[in-house]
């Protein structure tokens, strides 16, 4: 047996592994399960090697839509997600991506193959410099890391191979004592004390603890667009409805993962009192003090209803508030938002309520268009493999889906149950009715005559999907929407999109709000 024992060694010490298999044995010893991207020299192996590991990869038809899936699986699951790019130009496409990422402060690793190390310097094919960041550990972000070709084909001995134990969790850092006594000391002497809750609380998965703070101290809150569902939306506590007034009458603001920046007016007047106190709560140190000086720095870790006049408007074309009143009624309350778009998405955010945290991915902190069909791919397969049959919602305007439409090939491709609503207003922000458009350019070319926000009216988008294999509706008033919403939702075998025409010139309405203070809640 001994003698067996030194040959099976013997015969281990020769056998070869390449550079890609060590790459997607590395990927999958951190726990990376989801892999997105374009493939192409040299990262085709790196994608064939983490199949045959048991890792998923999903081929997208762009390195921007992939990676914005891939750091959506790093919200989504606080392990990064994966976008695999060539160098140059896929690099360059993945830019958006990572730029979105570190905004929204989102776990990613994007994996890119460069040329030869012997050709660095001399002008090879895609040559690009890079850069290298981390991913999760303090603020979470876009990290890059850059595998020439020759290592990707480098053939290695596998005994000399050591691989890196699973990084584990960012640890959890406290607040120092005595600013947590200090700030319980202002919101005690507040008289009208609000909370800002982040996506940073729905990334840190505090839904739990700050839901108790609401309640036993009866404290009016108020969500930031992804920070929607960490108290639910239709807690009494909610202030989302009179967020204006809110903000005008806090004297004392709690700010949980949110950042003072365009989403919440910058902290300044006239949005708020001169003489506002902020208490603010965030895991990075930069972010304390931006634009407003804190009260208090603690470093450590909607109940919307829009007026029912609107929603029950009856005249035709529809507007946004009836749309979502429609889609409100049948939306399964553990299903996951995606929403992107101008008016879509603003609108959308006061009437389509969230009740669960992580589960409103929205344009974000950059304000990024064209995340959407990314985005909601991603939750697509991270819903697939935890909890089979929840269901992901995409919500886009007709301008947002524009940008990565082509993506329904990917979600038809691998036959993910997304249901995408293309709330149709012919153009971005608002548009023209197609008799109207027919005048207009009946004597002048359309780059002359056609206002720079005016899209095609009445653009058939359900046909994408129809093209790929999916079912497509087409529906202009509101029995029609929701048929259509019914038997998607109630179709779990294939994506479905729902064009749905509204009145272009259909915008939000002027927020009409009452103070909601501790005493009347």
């Amino acid at each position: 047996m001994p003698g067996s024992d030194l040959q099976e060694r013997g015969e281990r010490s020769d056998e070869q592994v390449s550079g890609a298999k060590v790459i997607a044995q590395a990927l999958k010893e951190q726990d990376v399960r989801y892999l997105f991207g374009v493939v192409g020299i040299p990262v085709t192996e790196i994608a064939v090697a983490a199949q045959e590991l048991g890792l998923r990869y999903i081929g997208m038809r762009n390195e921007q839509a992939a990676c914005y899936a891939a750091s959506t699986i790093g919200y989504l699951t606080g392990r990064p997600g994966v976008c695999l790019v060539v160098s140059g130009p896929g690099l360059i496409h993945a830019l958006g991506g990572m730029a979105n990422a570190n905004m929204n402060c989102w776990p990613l690793i994007v994996i890119g193959g460069s040329s030869e190390r012997s050709q660095e310097t001399m002008g090879a094919f895609q040559e690009f410099p890079q850069a290298v960041r981390s991913s999760i550990y303090g603020r979470p972000g876009a990290c890059y890391v850059d595998i020439p070709a020759d290592f990707v084909n480098l053939q290695v001995n596998v005994d000399s191979i050591k691989y890196k134990e699973c990084c584990l969790p960012p640890p959890v850092s406290m607040a120092d004592t005595s600013a947590v006594c200090q700030a319980a000391s202002v919101i005690r002497s507040a008289r009208q004390p609000l909370l800002i809750v982040g996506k940073g609380a729905a990334y840190a998965r505090a839904e739990e603890s700050i839901r108790k703070l609401v309640e036993q101290c009866k404290l009016p809150f108020l969500p930031t667009p992804m920070g929607k569902g960490v108290v639910p939306d239709n807690h009494p506590n909610c202030v989302g409805a009179a967020r204006s007034r809110a903000l005008q009458h806090a004297d004392v603001i709690v700010l949980f993962g949110a950042r003072l920046n365009w989403i919440l007016h910058f902290g300044l007047p006239p949005r708020y009192q001169p003489d506002v106190k902020f208490i603010q709560v965030d895991i990075c140190a930069e972010e304390l003090g931006n634009n407003v000086k804190p009260a208090v720095t603690l470093l450590g870790d909607i109940n919307a209803v829009t007026k029912q006049e609107l929603a029950s408007k009856k005249s035709l074309p529809m507007n946004y508030y009836t749309v979502f009143y429609h889609v409100q009624e049948q939306l399964p309350q553990d299903c996951f938002v995606v929403s992107e778009g101008a008016n879509t998405m603003d609108i959308g955010r006061t009437v389509l309520q969230n009740y669960l945290p992580r589960h409103r991915l929205d344009a974000g902190t950059f304000g990024t268009m064209g995340v959407g069909l990314g985005f909601a791919i991603a939750a697509a397969l991270v819903a697939k493999d935890r909890n089979p049959g929840q269901r992901v919602i995409c919500v886009e305007g007709d301008s947002a889906f524009g940008f990565s439409g082509m993506e329904v090939e990917t979600i038809c491709r691998y036959n993910l149950p997304i249901v995408i609503l293309v709330v149709n207003n012919n153009g971005i922000y608002q548009g023209f009715d197609a008799d109207t458009w027919k005048e207009m350019l009946e004597f002048q070319d359309a780059t002359v005559r056609a206002p720079p926000m005016c899209l095609l009216p009445n653009s058939h988008y359900e046909q994408v999907m129809t093209a790929f294999g999916g079912k497509g509706y087409f529906v202009q008033t509101p029995e029609e929407l929701q048929k259509s919403l019914k038997q998607a939702l109630a179709d779990t075998t294939k994506p479905c999109l729902i064009n749905i025409l509204i009145e272009p010139q259909s915008t939000r309405k002027a927020q009409d709000f009452h103070w909601l203070t501790r005493s009347n809640m």
